[in-house]
């Protein structure tokens, strides 16, 4: 009975923060011509070199804005924009995704942001220390700092620094968002300098990039294909397998939609699509197509001991997004497969391997986790010291699709937890939440609600000291709505309203409480010494 009054509780609040949007806060105009930013030296900043390279007035998103293009030093490019007439005194840093190497213009977890959609955010973004699109920058020492971390941390000085010169104001509050490598830099701010963001935004992060990129992608790479190398399951197969997990699972949560709401309580029987002699193949899967799902659910595992080499593979639900490593047709290489040989070759490991290293000629064992383990406190936003941070009285909000075909979400599900582990409940409870989005693939898509705003929320956290909880999140084209609480809990039908609104859900208890997850890698969750 106490438990049940804690979720309708959680629903009054939830009812009650939906009414509430950013708080306003007075325009500040510049002080300054764009153009005078032109040439403004960074080098205090970024070293000899450093500066803005143009400034130029121009038009984004409908809003007038000074576009700002910098470098710091020794090849760190940065973009700033900065409103004419309508800044709202917040700035907000957008992550890069992937390899990066390139200028990003998506927010992710913003959808119908006011203060953002109306112009009134100065903003900035970096290709985090190179140019190109893959992995060669990490043959190079100093851009592989610049992308661990050195390009985000820099580029928020800059930006602040003229943020401050054309509005002879500095923000009043700093937020930062980014998905999937994105989400890692967010992490990774908040760990090394936890002083430079109020608010961050964490979405699908890759904090564990060196099992991402070094393990997870070449075991998806490889799961999946014969002696000869060749694909074993295709495409075409992939909708018969998701409508049989749906078939045993999609109840689990007391309602038939298409989703599952905690995909960690679907055990799925593989058994039922089993081929029968002399049926079509086009309806069952074969032994060796069943053994190929099997290793792609479970993840890498030591060759000799069994041990698990991560934290696990994608979730029970996910099998239409499953195109990044399941190809349509046997020719043509997987974007796993080539994510993967990118981090292979130059990224992951120091030393580099040998030129000519594929991915077919990695080991999956202890002793290739333990060669990872030299580039760990560089790359990975692991580290669940967020001390500093939160006793600063910024704010996080973690937040992931179950549908995720590039990062499980067990990886922020295990962050979550070991921030609990390590702070306790009540200090992280005071700045932390995590979301979990069912059918939400990577960063955005999929066949649940993905279209969400966390960054008002995050505001009012910031700004008001008013904690979220339920968020209203649509499902795109549909007019379908949905709510999604912070993790364990779950949105529950009432069994009355529509179910397609978001009205009709309440808070409900998990459905399931598993055991955290044992893997070779569970050190990395811990506090560690950053490189």
């Amino acid at each position: 009975m106490r438990m049940r009054s804690v979720f309708q509780a959680l629903c009054l609040l939830v009812l009650s923060a939906a009414a509430h949007a950013a708080p306003p806060l007075p325009v500040v105009q510049p002080v300054m011509a764009c153009a005078a930013l032109a040439g403004f030296d960074l080098s205090a900043i970024g070293g000899p070199g450093s500066r803005v390279t143009t400034a130029k007035e121009t038009t984004a998103n409908n809003s007038a804005v000074c576009a700002v293009v910098g470098v710091l030093a020794p090849s760190i490019g940065f973009r700033l924009q900065l409103p004419l007439r309508t800044w709202n005194q917040r700035y907000l840093q957008i992550g890069c995704g992937g390899f990066c190497g390139h200028f990003v213009s998506t927010t992710f977890a913003a959808d119908g942001c006011a203060p953002l959609t109306s112009g009134g955010f100065a903003t900035a973004t970096t290709d985090m220390g190179h140019q190109t699109a893959g992995g060669a920058f990490g043959h190079d020492p100093q851009q592989r700092i610049d992308f661990a971390y050195r390009g985000v941390h820099l580029t928020a000085l800059a930006a602040k620094r003229l943020i401050a010169q054309f509005y002879r104001q500095a923000p009043a509050f700093s937020y930062f968002s980014g998905c999937s490598d994105g989400g890692r830099e967010a992490l990774m701010q908040a760990q090394r300098y936890p002083d430079e963001f109020d608010g961050i935004l964490a979405g699908a992060p890759s904090l564990i990039f060196v099992v991402q990129n070094g393990l997870y992608h070449p075991w998806q790479a490889r799961a999946n294909l014969d002696d000869s190398g060749k694909p074993i399951l295709l495409a075409s197969k992939l909708p018969l397998l998701h409508q049989a997990v749906l078939k045993q699972c999609d109840g689990l949560d007391d309602q038939i939609d298409g989703l599952l709401s905690d995909p960690r309580a679907c055990q799925v029987d593989l058994s039922v699509l089993q081929c029968t002699p002399g049926a079509d193949a086009a309806t069952c899967l074969s032994n060796a197509e069943i053994g190929a799902v099997r290793r792609l659910y479970d993840g890498p595992r030591d060759s000799a001991t069994g041990e698990r080499l991560t934290i696990g593979g994608p979730q029970p639900g996910s099998e239409l997004a499953w195109g990044l490593f399941v190809p349509g047709n046997a020719e043509h290489p997987t974007n796993s497969q080539l994510v993967a040989q990118e981090a292979l070759s130059a990224v992951v490991f120091e030393p580099n391997p040998a030129e000519g290293f594929r991915v077919a000629d990695l080991p999956f064992d202890r002793a290739t986790l333990d060669r990872l383990r030299v580039t760990h406190p560089l790359y990975d936003a692991s580290n669940p010291d967020l001390s500093a941070f939160a006793n600063a009285g910024h704010k996080l909000l973690l937040w992931h699709g179950w549908s995720d075909q590039h990062i499980t979400p067990l990886n922020s599900i295990a962050y979550h937890e070991a921030l609990h582990r390590q702070l306790g409940s009540v200090q992280t409870e005071a700045f932390e939440r995590l979301y979990l989005l069912p059918g939400m693939y990577h960063c955005a898509g999929g066949e649940g609600p993905s279209q969400l705003d966390l960054l008002t929320p995050l505001m009012q956290w910031v700004e008001q000291g008013q904690a979220p909880a339920g968020i209203v999140t649509q499902v795109p084209g549909t007019g379908a709505s949905r709510q999604v609480f912070p993790y364990p809990a779950v949105a529950t039908y009432d069994g009355k309203g529509d179910p397609k609104q978001a009205s009709s859900y309440r808070a409900g208890p998990a459905l399931v409480t598993p055991p955290p997850v044992r893997w070779l890698g569970e050190d990395w969750l811990k506090p560690f010494a950053p490189r």
